[in-house]
């Protein structure tokens, strides 16, 4: 049998088993909350935030003389072995919890409190000696260590997202290029309109996720913004002199990043304003990459019988009952994180809405919906580029032939022959299937070479002059 130890907490007595780092409130937590089966290490980001929160801390509780020096140090050992990757399996509390955080915060407390006892030599459990409340605690609360490390880890993960968002732009663009000479049609509302170059399209592609990039950036500022020494609602109750000024100091310095405390700790408490802000922009980013996939899976549609326009890599065999067929699974895959990204911002804008009074309950769920959407859009930009972008290629013959015979070229012609003449051209080019420019010849409104001139600049307004 499995050796057990037992603990203590208000409650009474529980037993845990002798070789875990985690403790009695971490057990309670596992047996209150087995909703979704995920377990908080499924974020390593936030379990590396959590760490980093811990170890400002017990830097800034020894620096203003809350904590022994020995002991602090054991602390700060232990969080730096959590933020190099070590532990994070015991981190275990479901990410769908009751409690607006305790039972995270107190699973961090509980490992870090059984690690530092095992930097001093000590077994695990020793709560006399590193006490998960009384010394890694110290000087907090949920309610303010907890939204920091959420702050934290979004951020990470945001970079990570920039950071496979920049390579799909560069992909997109490099397509722009390649595809500049081919002309195509165009279309709006799925009709035929007027021509352009396929290199258009795709550059138009690398410039609407640029602006997302922007956007997303815009949101770290506000996630650099930190509560910590706000304790319970804002106060700083049991907070120690000095300790949020020296706290924020400390955990600028582990992070890297400028880090400033809040401007009113007790609205920062309760505020879930820049979560919000973060899924907003994450919806608009799903919202465009989905339309985006929308539009690979149309223009490659067919082979034979849809638009035909670009050949998408294969990937794997589209049926078990139709040989040879081939699907777009790159993009519907990217699709379906896109739905997924756009439902969690809807539950992320109940739980904000339903916070009450001085805090939101429901940070867990903002945490974690925010963080899986992040990880599932930058693996997904990455599949997308990898297995699908690079690997396009134009169907040239076939859309030549589209131009070529498309009265949506005669715009082109609106300026130089009038409204009218051009409109009946079109009328008459699509009953008869005469080409546009054999019409306009022969109703002697232009003379081949300039109309051949015009309708080849058509992709690119800036070359055509009236005259």
């Amino acid at each position: 049998m499995n050796a057990l130890r037992t603990e203590h907490d208000s409650l009474g007595a529980l037993e845990v088993p002798a070789d875990a780092y985690w403790g009695i409130h971490t057990a309670r937590a596992l047996d209150n909350f087995q909703a979704s089966g995920i377990p908080l290490a499924a974020h390593p980001a936030l379990v590396r935030s959590l760490a980093l929160v811990k170890q400002a801390a017990a830097l800034a509780n020894q620096e203003i003389g809350l904590l022994d020096p020995e002991i602090a140090q054991a602390i700060a050992a232990a969080c730096r072995s959590i933020v190099g990757g070590q532990h994070h399996h015991e981190f275990r509390v479901d990410v769908i919890q009751g409690g607006a955080g305790t039972s995270t915060n107190m699973n961090a407390n509980e490992v870090i409190a059984n690690l530092a006892l095992e930097q001093l030599g000590l077994e695990r459990g020793r709560y006399d000696v590193i006490s998960p409340l009384s010394h890694v605690n110290c000087c907090q609360s949920t309610n303010d260590a907890y939204p920091t490390a959420l702050r934290l880890a979004i951020s990470e993960a945001l970079e990570g997202l920039l950071t496979e968002l920049g390579p799909l732009v560069d992909a997109f663009q490099g397509k722009g290029a390649e595809f500049a000479h081919v002309v195509k049609v165009g279309r709006t509302q799925l009709q035929d309109a007027v021509p352009m170059t396929l290199g258009q399209e795709f550059t138009a592609f690398a410039v609407t996720l640029t602006e997302d990039m922007a956007r997303l950036r815009e949101t770290l500022p506000l996630l650099h913004e930190t509560s910590l020494g706000a304790t319970a609602i804002g106060t700083g109750i049991t907070a120690g002199p000095g300790y949020a000024e020296a706290a924020v100091r400390h955990l600028s310095t582990l992070t890297g990043l400028a880090l400033k405390p809040a401007a009113d700790l007790v609205e920062a408490t309760s505020d879930t304003g820049a979560f919000l802000l973060v899924s907003g922009v994450l919806k608009r980013l799903a919202v465009k990459l989905s339309k985006i996939c929308n539009d690979l899976r149309l223009l490659s549609s067919g082979p034979q019988s849809g638009l035909a326009e670009i050949a998408l890599p294969p990937r794997q065999a589209g049926s078990s009952i139709m040989p040879g067929k081939v699907n777009p699974v790159i993009p519907e895959m990217v699709n379906q994180i896109c739905y997924g990204v756009a439902g969690a911002d809807v539950s992320i804008t109940m739980a904000a809405e339903n916070g009450q009074l001085q805090l939101n309950a429901f940070e867990p769920l903002i945490g974690h919906l925010l963080l899986t959407s992040i990880q599932q859009l930058a693996r997904g930009c990455t599949t997308l580029r990898t297995h699908c972008i690079i690997g396009i290629t134009a169907n040239e013959d076939h859309l030549a032939r589209q131009a070529a015979r498309s009265v949506g070229s005669v715009t082109a012609l609106t300026p130089f022959i009038g409204y009218a003449a051009a409109a009946r051209i079109a009328k008459e080019a699509l009953a008869t299937g005469t080409d546009v420019v054999d019409l306009v010849v022969r109703d002697g409104l232009m003379d081949q070479e300039r109309a051949m001139t015009l309708l080849s600049s058509a992709s690119n307004p800036v070359l055509i002059r009236r005259g």
